[in-house]
């Protein structure tokens, strides 16, 4: 059985700080393409950032590039997403996704972020 928990989300006040973490359980993680994607209210889900096996290569929306960071822990079957300089306009639902080199995909159930002041 798959399992993608994500943890660390909550309040933040505006240029603060969350790291995100993604615990993985049930495929091959070090293969594994693994992003993070968003969903604010009312708004559809977008793609955050991702980072691909094994070379651990990475992009990013334009809209967190240079705030965000995105890595993994092979050793853990975990990914994380750094966000730094935190925004209002961030707030939304977090969602952690796998994409195995063979077989379905995989998502998350969320943690939320809030940012506000």
């Amino acid at each position: 059985q798959v399992q993608l928990v994500e943890s660390g989300g909550g309040l933040v006040q505006p240029g603060g700080s969350l790291r995100l973490s993604c615990a993985v359980s049930g495929l091959t993680f070090r293969v594994s393409t693994m992003s993070w994607y968003r969903q604010a209210p009312g708004k559809e889900r977008e793609f955050v950032a991702s980072i691909g096996a094994p070379t651990a290569s990475t992009n990013y929306a334009d809209s967190v590039q240079g705030r965000f960071t995105i890595s993994r822990d092979n050793t853990k079957s975990t990914v994380y997403l750094q966000m730094n300089s935190l925004k209002p306009e961030d707030t939304a639902l977090y969602y952690c996704h796998a994409r195995p080199i063979l077989g379905p995909r995989y998502w998350g159930q969320g943690t939320q972020v809030t940012v506000s002041s």
